[in-house]
């Protein structure tokens, strides 16, 4: 009976059930921001490859339209 009631006393399973609580919840929160910033960097990068296009363009040709 002294097995069962120091197994029920322990707490040592607490620990890590509180880390996995808290790490879930910061993923959780990490996609949230994701989802909202994924949008904008989407944006960013498109316009960024249309100015590489340009660039490129620009440097294969005359170079005087540029």
């Amino acid at each position: 009976m002294t097995k069962i009631s120091a197994f029920l006393k322990d707490e040592a399973g607490a620990v890590t059930v509180d880390w996995v609580v808290l790490t879930a919840a910061i993923v959780g929160l990490g996609l949230l921001i994701f989802s909202f910033v994924r949008p904008a960097v989407s944006n960013v990068a498109e316009q960024i490859g249309k100015e590489l296009e340009a660039a490129k363009t620009c440097m294969t040709t005359d170079g005087k339209t540029c």
